[in-house]
Order: structure tokens, then C-alpha cells, then sequence
């Protein structure tokens, strides 16, 4: 009898474990979500949508277990540079992942939108891994990729230098008008990671004439100019560098205007992190030397003159919203009354489910426009905006409200008629 209740009673424990681990496993299983993806990126999202099938695709953050915001900024090759930061949630809380895509100049917009799927698709193996597709995903390396892996160096022929010769002329003709404008240009650029080294040189001319009543108006606008400028890394946080200009513009009276400026930069935050946060302090002082096509307000046909400016810029790209505001402000060291300030702000904030507020603005007073000429504006030159007349500020102000609501899982693309 009592082999029987210890055999009874080893049965009945058995049974309870297997239950019990049944029940562990079937919770394991249904630990398992689907991915449910919410992509925040200056792209193309419904090209996006359609390659990444294998996720639901939801159009608000609140409703995502897999949020992938992506930064972009301008490169060293002409191209940009894409920051893909992906936050699991829920589940795939513990899975956090990281991406980066560089294109260049030379690809096209398709090349771009492809490869940056690739990356996304590469970023979202983590999570497909703990997802319920885990038992449906075939790893496969191509041989192409299997030939990757031995590290080939190479030289580049031209030595991180990017060059670029642009052009364009324009025409429009009315009854009454007529214009014409060209513009050329040429700029080379060298980016590594300690220097940066750019110059910019343009010419246009823009050509306007207007016929009222038998009476003709003509306005004619050049412009040349060239930029130079040679930067230097010194630490994650500083930088220094020389700025050079040269111009001439019929518009702002400038027969020739020279500037030379050293300027010296902090950020407050690493470069590293500059795709998703920054805040940089410049300070300029540099001379100016000005010859004039016509005699100034302040009757002087050329002068040189020491300036200098300091320049705020911040910019934070987070799962809330971007924001993007700049402060610069500039005087004469020999004259403090006459300055500028400039100041210009950017904010997209996500309020709630479906529901974003996007604010702009911009102001600038002015009080430095040494380059005025002497005498009244003519009507001619008012209405056909031939020369700069003077103005004590400028503004501007824009608001955004949008509010998305409906389906949130819809992944379907539909382009026709």
C-alpha cells in the first residue's frame, strides 16, 4: 500500500510540473508580439511602408513597440549621413539599436531610398529575433558579402576633396515684362575628421524690365562674390578657424567689400552627438574693408573697420519634436551703436495622439547698414527693388497646426488614380 500512494503520489507531481511548465512555455509564446513600427525620418515613409512588410506600420509612437527615429546631416562627400536610433518597448523594452547610412553625390534618389531600407531592415533583426516571426526568418550570406570581410584598404585619389560647378539662367516674358537671370558657381570642399576646408566663389545678373504707359523701366542687379574658409578640430568640444570673403553687388552698394575673420567655437555637447543634439557658441572679430559704388549715407566712399559677432545656434532632434533656434548678434568695435541682431527659431512638437504643433519665426533689427547710399530712393528703384533702401527690422511668424486620426495599422500603398 504504501508503494502505491508514493507511485500515486510521484504521478500527481509529475502531472503538476508538466502543467506548469506547459503553462511557463504557452506564456513565453504569447510573450511573442508582432512588431508594431513607428518611423520618424525626412523620408520617403510610403516607400518605406512598402519594402518592410513583414511589420505593422502604425502612425502614431503611442501605438509602437519599435520606435525608429532617423537624423540626417549634410557629409564630407556631398551626400548625408543617416542616424538610425531604434527604442523597443513593451516586450522589446530591453532591445535597444543603432544604424548609421552614408550616401554621396553621385547616387541617385532611388540608390538613396534603397539602401537606407536595407539599414532599417539590418537595424530590425534585433526585434525580429524576439518577435513571433523568430521561427520564419532564413539567415543567407551572399558571396558578395562572404567577400567582404577581408578588410581592403584603398586610397582615395582625391584625398577627401569634393568639387562641385553649378549653373542655371532662367527667362520670363509678359506683355508688359520681361527677365532674365543667370547664376554659375563652383564650390570645393575637404571634410575629415580634424579640418574642414571650403571655398565658394558665384557670379549672377538679374535683368528686369517693366513698360507702363508707354514708360520703360529697367533694373539691373550683379553680383560676385567669393567665400573661403579653413576650420580646425582641436578637441570633441572646440574648434577654430579663418573666414575670408570678397564681393561686389550693384544691390548693396558694394564696389568691392574684403573680410577677414578668425572665429573660435564651443559645444556645449559632444560633435559626436550632433546628429541628435547641439548647442554651439562662435565668436568672430575680424577686419572690413569696404569701396563703394556710390557715396554712403554717412558720406564715405570707402572705409575699413573691425567687427564682431557671436553666434548661438541649438538644435535637438528627440522623439517629441525638433527644435532649431539661432541668436547672432554683431557690432562695429568702433561704433556699438550701430549693430545687428538676428534671431531665428523652429519647434515641432508632438502634443498628443496625432496631434502636432509646428512654430517659425524670424526677427532681425537692424542698425549697421553702413553701405546705404546717400540720397532718396526713387520710385524706379523701390518697385524693381534695384538698390537696398533702409529698414530698422525685419519679422516674420508662422504657425502649423495637423491632426491625423483613423486607421493606424493600414499598410497598404495605393498610388493610383
Amino acid at each position: 500500500m504504501k508503494n502505491i500512494l508514493e507511485t500515486t503520489r510521484s504521478f500527481l507531481l509529475y502531472i503538476f510540473f508538466l502543467f506548469v511548465s506547459i503553462g511557463f512555455s504557452q506564456e513565453d509564446v504569447e510573450q511573442k508580439e508582432s512588431i508594431k513600427l513607428f518611423v520618424d525620418c525626412n523620408c520617403e515613409r510610403s516607400y518605406i511602408r512598402q519594402e518592410i512588410n513583414f511589420a505593422s506600420h502604425v502612425r502614431d509612437q503611442a501605438l509602437a513597440n519599435v520606435k525608429l527615429f532617423i537624423y540626417d546631416i549634410a557629409n564630407g562627400s556631398g551626400g548625408r549621413t543617416y542616424k538610425l536610433d531604434y527604442i523597443g518597448t513593451d516586450s522589446f523594452a530591453d532591445i535597444v539599436n543603432e544604424q548609421s547610412y552614408d550616401t554621396n553625390s553621385n547616387m541617385t534618389a532611388d540608390d538613396i531610398r534603397k539602401g537606407l531600407v536595407k539599414t532599417i531592415k539590418s537595424g530590425l533583426l534585433k526585434y525580429v529575433a524576439a518577435s513571433d516571426l523568430a521561427d520564419k526568418v532564413v539567415y543567407r550570406i551572399t558571396d558578395e558579402g562572404l567577400a567582404k570581410r577581408q578588410d581592403i584598404d584603398f586610397e582615395d585619389p582625391w584625398n577627401n576633396w569634393l568639387f562641385e560647378v553649378r549653373g542655371e539662367a532662367r527667362m520670363n516674358k509678359e506683355s508688359s515684362r520681361n527677365s532674365f537671370r543667370y547664376e554659375a558657381g563652383f564650390v570645393s570642399d575637404r571634410v575629415t575628421e580634424k579640418w574642414r576646408i571650403r571655398a565658394d566663389i558665384e557670379i549672377s545678373q538679374a535683368n528686369s524690365k517693366f513698360v507702363q504707359d508707354d514708360e520703360e523701366f529697367i533694373s539691373k542687379r550683379k553680383r560676385y562674390f567669393g567665400n573661403g574658409s579653413i576650420v580646425r578640430s582641436l578637441t570633441d568640444h572646440w574648434s577654430v578657424g579663418i573666414f575670408g570673403s570678397a564681393r561686389y553687388d550693384t544691390y548693396t552698394n558694394l564696389d568691392l567689400a574684403l573680410r577677414m575673420t578668425p572665429a573660435l567655437e564651443y559645444n556645449i555637447f559632444p560633435y559626436r552627438e550632433v546628429l541628435r543634439r547641439e548647442i554651439t557658441l562662435a565668436y568672430k572679430i575680424g577686419l572690413v574693408h569696404n569701396d563703394y559704388i556710390e557715396t554712403t549715407i554717412f558720406g564715405e566712399d570707402t572705409e575699413t573697420l573691425f567687427s564682431h559677432s557671436l553666434d548661438v545656434q541649438a538644435r535637438f532632434r528627440q522623439p517629441w519634436g525638433n527644435m532649431y533656434s539661432r541668436l547672432i548678434a554683431s557690432t562695429f568695435l568702433s561704433d556699438f551703436s550701430k549693430n545687428r541682431v538676428q534671431f531665428d527659431c523652429s519647434v515641432s512638437l508632438r502634443v498628443l495622439k496625432g496631434l502636432a504643433v509646428r512654430f517659425s519665426g524670424n526677427m532681425k533689427l537692424i542698425q549697421d547698414q553702413i553701405n546705404l547710399p546717400a540720397g532718396d530712393a526713387s520710385l524706379e528703384d523701390v518697385l524693381l527693388q534695384q538698390k537696398q533702401i533702409a529698414t530698422s527690422f525685419v519679422t516674420g511668424l508662422s504657425v502649423g497646426l495637423s491632426y491625423t486620426f483613423g486607421s493606424a495599422f493600414n499598410n497598404i500603398i495605393n498610388t493610383r488614380l
